[in-house]
């Protein structure tokens, strides 16, 4: 279990049909949408209370062919731990540790990283529901774009039973806050 100060939270984006990227990793359906920096929804408010990230190897994949691209630097601070099998090379500067080991050990590791704040699990459907299946994941927090894709990587990679604790909007997403329901 997660200590009282610190929060396993799953925040991201999702088409209205339920998928975080499309079947080739593309968001460019989501960078192109309006959002409220100031909306209490706004990223840069979930991220000043985040210690520690967590992700799977197609988001980090994903974030190095962005970063490449625009030739920003890692955009963390804090100590991300990428899951995966492959070997990793970690951005110059950047705090990337690698990982094959089993979500309940990363998930302490996490937590110790985190210091009292927040883990966020940064993507995908899969890490999110494997901690989810561990009774690890406490939060899912979700912007709903105005826009469907048929088909790509899912929200949630498997069940998870949730209720709502709060919505709102943030330009032009829906959001919503769920607590996960331990079973």
């Amino acid at each position: 279990m997660t200590s009282t100060s610190t929060r396993t939270v799953y925040v991201t984006a999702t088409s209205l049909d339920g998928f975080i990227a499309t079947e080739e990793h593309s968001l460019d359906w989501l960078l192109s949408r309006r959002l409220d920096d100031d909306s209490p929804w706004s990223h840069d408010r979930f991220m000043a209370g985040v210690g520690s990230l967590v992700m799977g190897r197609s988001t980090f994949d994903w974030i190095e062919r962005h970063r490449a691209q625009s030739g920003d630097p890692w955009f963390y601070e804090q100590p991300t731990f990428v899951l995966t099998h492959r070997e990793l090379v970690a951005p110059e500067g950047a705090d990337v540790r690698a990982t094959c080991a089993d979500v309940t050990e990363v998930h302490r590791e996490l937590v110790e990283a985190a210091d009292g704040a927040d883990v966020w699990v940064v993507g995908g459907g899969g890490v999110a529901a494997d901690l989810a299946a561990a009774g690890l994941l406490d939060e899912v927090v979700v912007s709903i774009a105005p826009v469907t894709l048929g088909s790509g990587a899912p929200l949630l990679d498997g069940p998870v039973e949730l209720e709502l604790l709060d919505s709102g909007v943030n330009g032009e997403m829906l959001c919503a806050r769920f607590a996960v329901r331990r079973t």
